[in-house]
């Protein structure tokens, strides 16, 4: 078996696949709309593990493995989940490209038997392009629990090429799909030709046909293209879509538009068109084809599909409560609020266990330096570099551990499209597109995670609104710092309830974090980044369950690590710098504790104090470490600094002038501040661009010192009357 991995927006194998293609591979494409279990059976076939999110545009990108037919050795390649060829997203333009122009022997298209009219829209494009298609209806059993039954036969029939039926999760039941392969990829194959009309108004299918007739001869199409069919050419051709007749151009290394011979010919089509009272533009001309497309999915899904049982769908009754107008946002709440505590309550012991843990190889490596090194040296490392490294990994990586596995069940299950559903509408009012509210959650685990999965956004101004907007959301390294402080001064840390109490009031925080997110949108989207609103297919999945293995390797793998990884880059740098600063001293006092007298009069404006501030800025690296920075100032140390718990951590804060006036400004420079250093270099990577990056940093900044100033100087206000 073998991997490759590529973002072609082409649509042609690039050089690596090609390179690890053999001779006696046939390239086969895997096509289908999303949420159709199409990389469920990528990964069986292929046995990788691919990653297979359970909501629209997961799969941005190709991905290709190899597996084996009774009579072929196949490269297949998992193409983005896409609804038409008729593409009106980045994912249906890269799965378009591949399979018009990605050289492929045959195309896999896979359909959801549960609805399966909507998923002939795209069999039947696909079936103008090339003749070599397996039609291949999964979910069979989802369909039977729904009294959905499909004539896979009779689908056959009236397609004209290998219909065959599957349930993705068994593998025994994939062994009819490779022998359909074998039979499409045979060299004297011939499809039922009767299965190839879509019924076009005449006039149109008759220029197409005309048009169709003469392209071989004007450009030597059996030569240079002999999978492309010149009928589905013709339509294209009529159509006019520009950025699909560019990928045409590219393959063909012709100029479609100038060649002379296409010119009058198509000058006649358009005026047989025109004179047949039909449109000639492209969006005109879409509309018509796609009447004629769901048509005739309609009439074949009316004489092979049987529903019986209609009444009874479990699905339609748990969407009333999870999507219904009053029940939604208070589910949505609930379902946060869990999320925190579990995360809470679950985080504490394995934190203090790694703590521990890397305690003692702490202590290990000072023994195994001291007296080899310089002690400055030693101290440096130990102290500076090492110890901040244990930081991270001891507080972050525990509530990642929980937090990642959790989101990505919500994801697996089927329920974080049902939030996208929900939140459509407000971020809809903002401007801006509903997917962000997706890229929005997973912010909530790693703001940087957030940015990466911007991806999934079509439109480039309202993937760069969510980017810019991703780090109003508090991460998973904020969260430890928000319970303590909500713990000690808002609820106290002992009791019964203490953590319950917790999860609720950074819910609270949450809230206020969400709403500052769409206003911030709103105002982007009416400025800087003014434009309209795209439309979006939300597709609702079926619930399913779970597939436990997976989610926790996926999640380990593709996000904590990932994010883990991330963070310790910039770590030992952080470190060091902070080290450096709290030894160096300057008369008798250390640069730590210069710098912080330096910043006292301008963060007291905002409720803070100057080693807050201090905190914050050398924090940048890592949002875990400011707590630690903190206490190093207060308590004038060399070096990080662990309190013995709670009640100590406390009577620090006390002694050195803390109230809940403070408690309450931290918390909020803490939900808005810039990003953390990951996260700003995420966003320059996926933007390109130090201006995008450095707004990405001011915007939450800020926010956050306006809303600290608002609610010290409200509080102060409070105290005097």
């Amino acid at each position: 078996m073998g991997l490759s991995r590529s973002s072609v927006a082409g649509g042609a194998v690039d050089k690596g696949q090609i390179g690890r293609r053999r001779p006696q591979d046939k390239l086969v494409a895997l096509a289908g709309n999303p949420n159709v279990g199409k990389s469920t059976i990528f990964n069986a076939l292929t046995g990788l593990n691919q990653h297979t999110g359970n909501w629209a545009g997961k799969t941005v990108t190709n991905a290709s493995g190899f597996c084996r037919t009774p009579q072929h050795s196949l490269l297949l390649v998992d193409v983005p989940g896409a609804y038409s060829l008729l593409a009106h997203s980045a994912e249906e333009e890269v799965a378009r490209n591949f399979i018009c122009f990605g050289g492929a022997d045959a195309v896999v298209v896979v359909c959801d038997a549960t609805c399966l009219e909507r998923n002939l829209n795209l069999v039947l494009q696909t079936l103008e392009v090339t003749r070599r298609v397996v039609v291949c209806v999964n979910l069979l059993d989802e369909a039977a629990k729904k009294g959905i039954q499909v004539d896979i036969d009779g689908l056959s029939d009236l397609l004209g090429v290998p219909v065959v039926g599957v349930v993705a999760r068994e593998p025994d039941s994939l062994q009819s799909l490779l022998l359909a392969m074998d039979e499409v990829l045979a060299a004297d194959y011939q499809a039922d030709d009767h299965g190839l009309a879509v019924p076009y108004p005449a006039a149109l299918s008759g220029a197409a046909l005309r048009l169709g007739n003469l392209l071989p001869g004007l450009l030597d199409l059996p030569q240079k293209a002999p999978n492309i069919s010149p009928y589905w050419l013709a339509l294209r051709l009529l159509e006019g879509e520009p950025t699909l007749l560019a990928q045409a151009e590219q393959y063909l290394q012709v100029d479609l538009r100038q060649n002379e011979g296409v010119r009058l010919v198509l000058a006649w089509a358009k005026a047989n068109l025109q004179a047949a009272g039909l449109p000639v533009d492209t969006d005109g001309l879409q509309d018509v084809l796609v009447t004629a497309l769901i048509k005739r999915a309609e009439e074949i899904t009316h004489r092979v599909v049987r529903r019986q049982g209609i009444g009874h769908n479990p699905d339609a009754k748990i969407d009333r409560l999870l999507t219904g107008h009053y029940t939604a946002y208070p589910l949505m709440l609930l379902g946060l609020l869990a999320v925190f505590w579990l995360t809470i309550s679950g985080a504490n012991y394995p934190s203090e266990l790694l703590s521990a843990g890397l305690g003692q190889v702490q202590d290990g490596l000072s023994a195994l330096l001291w007296g080899r090194v310089p002690p400055w040296l030693h101290d440096m490392l130990v102290l500076g570099v090492f110890q901040t490294v244990a930081w991270v990994i001891a507080v972050m990586l525990p509530p990642m551990a929980i937090f990642f596995p959790l989101f990505t069940l919500l994801e697996d299950v089927g329920y974080l499209p049902r939030v996208a559903y929900n939140l459509d509408k407000p971020f809809a009012c903002c401007h801006a597109c509903g997917k962000q509210a997706l890229t929005m959650c997973m912010g909530f685990g790693c703001n940087a995670a957030g940015v990466i999965g911007c991806r999934i956004i079509d439109s480039p101004r309202e993937r760069l609104l969510a980017i810019l907007t991703n780090s109003f959301v508090p991460c998973n390294g904020r969260f430890p710092t928000l319970i303590t402080l909500l713990t000690l001064f808002f609820v106290g840390a002992a009791g019964p309830w203490a953590g319950l109490q917790s999860a609720l009031l950074l819910t609270l925080l949450v809230v206020l974090a969400v709403a500052v997110t769409l206003l911030s949108t709103h105002i982007l989207s009416l400025t800087v980044l003014k434009g309209q609103t795209s439309a979006f297919t939300l597709e609702l999945p079926a619930y399913r369950k779970p597939q436990v293995l997976q989610v926790l390797v996926r999640s380990v793998l593709d996000r904590t690590l990932f994010v883990l990884g991330r963070a310790l880059l910039t770590a030992p740098l952080a470190g060091l710098l902070i080290w450096l600063l709290a030894n160096v001293q300057v008369g008798e006092v250390s640069l730590l504790a210069h710098l912080a007298d330096f910043l006292q009069p301008f963060a007291q404006i905002f409720g803070l104090d100057g080693v807050i501030l201090l905190a914050f800025i050398l924090g940048l690296p890592a949002n875990e470490i400011v707590v630690p920075i903190m206490m190093m100032g207060y308590l004038a140390e060399g070096a990080l600094v662990e309190v013995a718990g709670l009640a100590d951590f406390k009577e620090v804060l006390l002694a050195n002038g803390w109230s809940w006036i403070t408690a309450g400004s931290m918390l909020l420079f803490m939900l808005f501040h810039w990003p953390c250093a990951t996260t700003l270099l995420t966003i320059h990577k996926e933007t390109g661009s130090l201006r995008w990056t450095a707004l990405a940093a001011v915007l939450p900044t800020a926010v956050g010192f306006a809303a600290c100033f608002i609610f010290a100087n409200m509080a102060r206000l409070m105290t005097l009357l």
